[in-house]
């Protein structure tokens, strides 16, 4: 009934492209208009104002010959002031848009390396975007954004990236590992030579008490004991000491069996070996 009267509705957002007898005659704005078609007035489209969206693929190769696909994401809109050139210039807008994508990603990639291409996807969508507003403000369009939103590489090139990431995580674990276990047994070592340090320590100290021991006992029994000399004395003490190694050594359970001569030579030549030993230890303590 609207349209038989020459009343129509622009929504919100949206404008009227209104022509009289096949010629542009002016754009209306939203709201309630009159076009009488009786005069020859006619709505020929409407232009959304809206920001719309073109997602656009593009398959190039890098510089050093790896194919990818680039896949840009488009944002523009159509001016109100250049409704007229929006609406007729192009026939197809979104054609149009991406033919210009393809030309600046297929121009700008292959001067780029693929690692290079991932680092400066920033500087390739400004790129576009700069080339897309010079060309598209022309037939009434601005351009809001540019985005590249994915670089996918063949599948193939992808595993082999994954491949080399792995070997070079895994080289620098070798490496960590192998330095760990050297600075173990460094660690280990200075252990060891600390631990003997301190055991050779120990035994020089048990030796010197022994001797200080031992002397203390000659001199004692040389004065409780007239007529007795020290070298008799000493012999006596080390026949004592190597008597009773021998009973400690019978009445372990788990003691192994220890073959030496013995007789009355025999132990006068173990105590003398015994008494040499001792001085020697005693010379070397003092």
């Amino acid at each position: 009934m609207g349209q038989a009267l020459g009343c129509i509705q622009v929504d919100q957002s949206t404008i009227a492209i209104e022509e009289g007898f096949g010629k542009f005659d002016e754009v209306l704005q939203p709201g309630c208009h009159c076009v009488p078609w009786c005069f020859g007035k006619n709505i020929v489209g409407y232009l959304s104002l809206r920001i719309q969206q073109l997602d656009v693929r593009c398959e190039t190769k890098t510089k050093d010959n790896v194919f990818v696909t680039v896949v840009a994401s488009i944002q523009y809109r159509a001016l109100p002031e250049k409704a007229e050139d929006a609406y007729y210039k192009l026939s197809n807008t979104r054609e149009q848009i991406q033919a210009y994508v393809f030309d600046v990603i297929r121009a700008s990639v292959p001067k780029l390396i693929l690692d290079d291409v991932f680092e400066q996807k920033n500087d390739i969508a400004k790129s576009v975007e700069e080339e897309l507003s010079k060309a598209m403000s022309t037939y009434g369009y601005e351009i809001v954004q540019t985005l590249i939103v994915d670089i996918e590489p063949d599948e193939r090139v992808k595993r082999a990236m994954n491949e080399i990431n792995s070997a070079a995580r895994l080289r620098v674990a070798a490496n960590e590992k192998a330095e760990a276990e050297k600075i173990l047994q460094i660690k280990r070592a200075e252990g060891d030579a600390e631990s003997k340090y301190l055991s050779g320590l120990g035994i020089a100290r048990q030796r010197q008490a022994i001797v200080d021991g031992l002397r203390e006992s000659v001199l004692a029994f040389s004065g409780n004991v007239p007529g007795t000399t020290a070298k008799e004395v000493m012999d006596m003490v080390l026949v004592t000491q190597y008597f009773d190694t021998m009973k400690e050594i019978g009445a372990s359970s788990k003691s192994s069996s220890v073959f030496i001569p013995h007789g009355p030579g025999a132990v006068k030549d173990v105590v003398s070996q015994i008494r040499d030993g001792l001085l020697q230890a005693n010379e070397a303590g003092n």
